[in-house]
């Protein structure tokens, strides 16, 4: 593994960046087609693939699997595990210094980026409904393939984030997000289908990685607020971006732009890759000692050369990720109140949410249904200082169950404003800010949560089955909507509310707090709790 001031570099670097080029002139051969329907209101529907277009599509793959070459290290590196190694952790008690903040800046562009993506559904389904000529339900079909794709690809770079490494799961996925910025210019609604699967794909797995990352590199005195901060201003900035840009950008290049930001944004992300490093913890899990000191060493600041700054503890027994290890003690408990508060913020996010646009239309809100929701989302973002004062301040679980539970309430507010929209729209935004806020503040901890909670061989593995949860209660949430369930708001406020009152008690009775522990110190404590649970 190479050495440079950065920590780390790419293994194959022209493989990686030739698989970068190759991904970016895929997706930009998709726009001569897209110029050419301006005149037509950007209607693509019916209209026959380009050669240019096709070949585009053949450049995709071709280059993700360049840059993944370019990204994995030598499998011979792995296996250099010891099983008498020491375990690093980051020096606890250092001040966070710039190091620090660049990996938080950077992270957050990541968690925006992944927040904005599947967010951009509920904006882009009245109008691809109406140029493919078919009805909500139909159309829900594009969340639900979407959402499909999330949840798998939650699990699946979990995996890979625990075997090949938090950095390397984050860049291929940033790139696979690139290449589905395509979504945009498909003029079949199976191609969109196809698309936006992997489009889940990729953005599935980019939100569980970067709270696993974050987690290893951050003093413990200061992650947990850290952690929530980005969830929260994250996913907040990312819900507002596609609302935002739905507002801004849908009425003059119709909703396709809105896939269409996947490349830019993307990009961004790849550009920012020189900010990102690996992490300690996981190289050190490895037996890449030597690497995990020299990443160590950009967080220490004027401590780099105090041996005190960077503590080595000996690991008792030699472990390896496997997720059936999340399912036996001391975790089975966490698991479940984690993945149950998973699937009902699901159904809230990409299921209440998700179809509200389209319910506000329906009550003749056409004009007004995306600027009020990208205010509320603007009024929800300093409710993200709460959720952050309340975790690092007085209980990690406990601040989690308490906004589970705010969630049910802010439900229970909606479906009553919904009722009394013909009157007043000012109670309906006040509501809706409601509910952004708590279900902001649930996502915002959720993940954060269960990357602290799990050991680093299960780290990723169990951050990225919480994140499968969550989208798994939102491909729940599609198909209640492909039914029709969200046709009734009242209905499937009621509904959600029960499962979010069966999450808060699960975890009310299986969780511990986190607050300023060690990572290490996190794994005893639980265990003390579950001694004392089953006494």
């Amino acid at each position: 593994m190479t050495r440079t001031t950065q920590g780390l570099s790419f293994h194959h670097p022209l493989a990686f960046w030739l698989g970068c080029l190759g991904i970016t002139v895929g997706v930009l051969a998709h726009l001569p087609m897209f110029i050419h329907a301006a005149p037509m209101g950007y209607h693509m529907a019916g209209m026959p693939m380009s050669t240019t277009m096709w070949v585009g599509m053949g450049l995709i793959p071709v280059g993700l699997a360049m840059a993944f070459y370019g990204l994995m290290p030598r499998l011979a590196q792995l296996r250099r595990h010891d099983p008498v190694s020491v375990h690093f952790h980051v020096a606890d008690e250092v001040s966070l210094n710039r190091a620090h903040w660049t990996l938080v800046a950077a992270l957050f562009v990541a968690v925006t980026v992944d927040v904005m993506k599947p967010a951009t559904l509920g904006f882009v389904m009245p109008g691809l409904a109406t140029e493919y000529g078919i009805n909500s339900q139909a159309a829900g079909t594009l969340a639900l393939v979407a959402l499909t794709g999330t949840a798998i690809g939650s699990v699946l770079w979990g995996v890979l984030a625990d075997v090949f490494g938090r950095r390397a799961a984050i860049l291929l996925s940033a790139l696979m997000f690139i290449g589905t910025a395509i979504c945009g210019a498909m003029p079949d609604f199976g191609w969109n289908l196809t698309m936006c699967f992997l489009m889940g794909l990729s953005a599935g797995g980019l939100l569980p990685i970067t709270f696993t990352l974050m987690a290893e590199t951050v003093p413990a005195h200061h992650r947990g607020w850290l952690l929530v901060a980005l969830g929260g201003l994250g996913t907040g900035a990312g819900f507002l971006v596609a609302s935002g840009a739905a507002a801004l950008l849908e009425p003059l290049f119709s909703w396709r732009i809105l896939w269409m930001l996947g490349l830019p944004t993307g990009l961004l992300l790849i550009i920012l890759n020189r900010y990102i490093p690996e992490s300690p913890r996981y190289l050190v899990s490895k037996g890449l000692n030597h690497q995990a000191r020299e990443v160590l060493q950009r967080f220490c600041g004027d401590h780099e050369h105090d041996s005190a700054a960077v503590v080595t503890e000996a690991v008792p027994e030699s472990r390896t990720g496997n997720w059936r290890e999340l399912w036996r003690a001391p975790y089975s408990g966490v698991t479940l109140g984690l993945l149950v508060a998973g699937l009902a913020w699901g159904l809230v996010n990409f299921g209440f949410l998700l179809w509200l646009p389209t319910n506000l239309r329906a009550t003749g809100l056409d004009q007004q249904a995306n600027a009020l929701i990208a205010q509320s989302a603007l009024l929800a973002l300093p409710g993200v200082v709460l959720v952050v004062w309340l975790y690092h301040g007085w209980s990690s679980i406990k601040t989690l169950v308490s906004f589970i539970v705010l969630t049910a309430l802010a439900l229970l507010a909606v479906s009553l404003a919904y009722a009394l929209v013909d009157t007043t729209t000012v109670l309906l935004g006040a509501s809706i800010a409601l509910l952004l806020v708590s279900a902001s503040g649930v996502i915002a901890m959720l993940i954060p949560y269960a990357s602290e909670i799990y050991p680093v061989h299960l780290r990723g593995t169990g951050a990225g089955m919480v994140a499968a949860s969550s989208k798994a209660g939102g491909i729940v949430g599609a198909l209640a909507g492909v039914a029709g369930l969200f046709d009734n708001v009242t209905l499937a406020a009621t509904v959600i509310m029960i499962a979010l009152a069966a999450s808060a008690a699960l975890l009310a009775r299986n969780g511990i707090d986190t607050r300023r522990l060690r990572l290490e110190d996190i794994q005893g404590a639980l265990l003390n709790a579950r001694a004392k649970s089953t006494r």
